[in-house]
């Protein structure tokens, strides 16, 4: 296996849940990080990941071409992590999944730097009726037209403390009398625990023989959403019931909620997010995956109880459950 040497990388989205634990994981593997930002006054933390000077925060808006380029001056890598899960204002998928992945695609081409990792997503599909979905593909149309090089990571639902996927459920099986199993609760993910993506996509800038592939990031398990809000109300010791919620009218509440975000609210549901729901996220058969990269995956029940905890009563001095938890 051939590698790049670590020099400098420029990382869009740093700041994020995967993007933050990225920025820890080049620093680690020798890369001078200049993380671009909207407001790096905002992200003061990530310097601390690495040695004294080694992570850089520098002011980016990923729409403007000048700030793009100025941000990639100098770089040898750079890593896309920009992304939404609901659009709000002018952060539309298009303008942040295809446009903005576009313009630093080309910026990168232009000034030559050597590898670009762009992050995808798992069920990423131009022909989809979820507009995340289809903004998703066309991100990743666009990349490669700019920069055929370039490695795309599609990763599953992510976990990890501070994620927003078992901590949703948590939070609601705290407040709610009763959990939603959107759909009869039938639809499959592969969640991948955020501390190997992050290494995925250190290795990915450095490793010459990822350029042009892409890659889906998976975790060791196969979970339906039963099993999953199963899981976190075993976890959290709340005895809540799980409530079918048929899609159409998961689809009919996702277009109340999603209301919120006009205000600046996260909605906790939107019609897209429904849709998605449809459809299995689990790693296709055959795809590259975290092995190909030399990642080992994680298990979602070695790490959820690390933070879960917080949801039962009695927080961390309450009793674990006993046992061991298999998805069906």
């Amino acid at each position: 296996m051939s590698a790049f040497s670590p020099g400098l990388v420029t990382v869009f989205g740093g700041s994020g849940f995967i993007g933050a634990q990225a920025v820890r994981a080049l620093a680690r593997d020798g890369w001078r990080v200049r993380v671009a930002l909207r407001n790096p006054n905002l992200a003061p933390e990530l310097r601390p990941q690495g040695e004294v000077g080694q992570i850089q925060l520098t002011r980016c808006d990923v729409t403007s071409d000048a700030d793009v380029a100025q941000a990639l001056k100098g770089a040898d890598a750079a890593v896309y992590l920009v992304g939404v899960l609901h659009e709000a204002g002018k952060r539309t998928f298009k303008a942040l999944h295809v446009e903005a992945a576009a313009r630093v695609a080309r910026a990168a081409a232009s000034q030559g730097v050597r590898r670009l990792v762009h992050i995808s997503a798992i069920g990423a599909d131009a022909g989809s009726a979820s507009a995340y979905a289809r903004s998703k593909a066309e991100g990743e149309a666009a990349v490669r037209a700019a920069f055929p090089d370039a490695v795309i990571l599609r990763p599953s639902v992510v976990f990890g403390a501070g994620d927003g996927f078992l901590n949703r459920f948590a939070d609601l099986a705290v407040k709610a009398p009763a959990l939603p199993l959107i759909g009869g609760g039938e639809t499959r993910f592969q969640p991948v625990y955020v501390g190997d993506v992050a290494q995925a996509i250190a290795r990915a800038a450095g490793r010459a023989d990822a350029g042009g592939r892409t890659y889906e990031l998976g975790g060791p398990a196969v979970w339906s959403m039963k099993d999953v809000l199963t899981y976190v109300v075993r976890e959290t010791g709340r005895d809540r019931p799980l409530a079918p919620l048929p899609f159409f009218a998961a689809r009919a509440l996702g277009g109340l909620t999603q209301i919120a975000a006009a205000v600046g609210m996260t909605p906790p549901l939107t019609q897209d997010q429904v849709i998605l729901l449809e459809s299995d996220n689990v790693v296709s058969d055959g795809a590259p995956g975290l092995s190909d990269l030399g990642v080992e995956a994680t298990g979602m029940e070695a790490i959820a109880p690390s933070y879960l905890w917080r949801y039962r009563k009695g927080g961390q001095f309450a009793e674990a459950p006993a046992g061991e938890f298999l998805p069906a």
